[in-house]
């Protein structure tokens, strides 16, 4: 199983809008095919595990999959019935698949036709390959992170707006990792306005670029944005129906789409909803402490990146997250700090927040 997830890791920025999926079939001990999910739209793990093995050696093999075998029809063939007509015994799958399509049906499949399942080897390895696509199966949401490069004193900005830049070459060559990753990369218009950023993916070939998705109530855009310019696609989501500025937009390569605001706002939790139905499994929020604040205090986001560039910067510069006042202690967010590391002379903290706060 530790090799499958190993596989399954090969196409951690490809599969996107599938899971990362890895697949290992062993014979008399041996193991005599391998496979991964290579890009959405191509062969599953399974299968491509099966035609390395062959024929011969499928029969009465055993196979360890990171996720269970599909049962319906997708953009491709569904692979239960092809590990039936192998001839494969037993199925060793680390996770259920949280697929309401799929969600033990697999399994059922299998074992109807006298092949022995076992569920659960290294599930939360498993797990952690795609937190995105299990979010957006289970709780109908993308998996959000907010990415950070600040001070030892957490300023992630001059007041003037200067941030370039905070972080050395290590930390803003990571960053293009987890952005590779990622479905969609979430800012402000704000952020577009005074940085003017590209927000793609540099340095990795991956094949594609994550939507981009700007945050624009009152269709501030600058029709002559870099991104618009950028390879992928930029999405604008506002609450603004002028069409001259709708159409000015479309026309410099946007697209725009309409959905409630709230105080002024675009309603972050009808964002969610409409990234779910794009398919978005993975957004990385890079943006600044208003939205990254507002996204923090009603409990959108499951995990922070933070980059600590060794200065000081001092209290009248910009802050990290835009909060309101606490009252007591009580009312601090809480995190669980999962990973710690040196990049060159900085530092990456990456935490989890915690979903119940003391």
């Amino acid at each position: 199983m530790a090799r499958a997830l190993q596989l399954a890791r090969r196409g951690m920025y490809t599969t996107d809008p599938n899971p990362r999926v890895g697949c290992v079939i062993v014979k008399d001990g041996k193991i005599v095919g391998e496979g991964w999910h290579e890009r959405a739209g191509q062969p599953h793990a399974e299968i491509n595990a099966l035609q390395q093995a062959g024929k011969l050696n499928t029969h009465s093999a055993g196979v360890y999959l990171t996720l269970e075998p599909c049962c319906h029809e997708g953009r491709t063939p569904p692979c239960t019935p092809a590990l039936i007509k192998a001839g494969v015994k037993r199925v060793v799958a680390a996770m259920r698949d949280p697929n309401p399509l799929v969600a033990g049906s697999g399994f059922k499949q299998l074992e109807a036709r006298g092949i022995q399942v076992v569920n659960g080897l290294m599930e939360r390895e498993a797990e952690a390959l795609n937190p995105g696509f299990i979010s957006r199966m289970t709780r109908g949401r993308p998996y959000v992170r907010v990415k950070i490069a600040a001070s030892l004193d957490g300023r992630t900005g001059l007041a003037n707006g200067e941030s370039k830049w905070i972080t050395g070459d290590l930390a803003r060559a990571d960053v293009q990792t987890w952005r590779a990753r990622s479905s969609a990369i979430l800012t402000g218009v704000q952020t577009v306005i005074a940085d003017d950023p590209l927000l793609t993916v540099r340095d990795l070939e991956i094949g594609r670029q994550p939507l981009r998705v700007v945050l624009d109530s009152r269709l501030r855009m600058p029709p002559r944005a870099r991104m618009l310019r950028a390879d992928g696609k930029t999405l604008i989501v506002t609450g603004n129906d002028d069409m001259a500025l709708t159409n000015s937009l479309k026309q410099a390569g946007a697209e725009v789409a309409r959905l409630p605001t709230r105080q002024k706002a675009i309603d972050l939790i009808e964002l969610f909803k409409h990234l779910v139905w794009l398919e978005v499994n993975e957004v990385l929020v890079e943006a600044g402490a208003t939205l990254c604040g507002t996204l923090l205090q009603l409990g959108l986001v499951d995990e922070l990146i933070m980059y600590y560039a060794p200065h000081i910067m001092g209290s009248h510069e910009r802050g990290m997250f835009m909060l309101p006042p606490l009252a007591r202690m009580a009312e601090r967010v809480n995190v669980e700090i999962s990973d710690i590391r040196a990049l060159g002379k900085d530092w990456r903290v990456i935490a989890r927040v915690s979903e119940k706060q003391d």
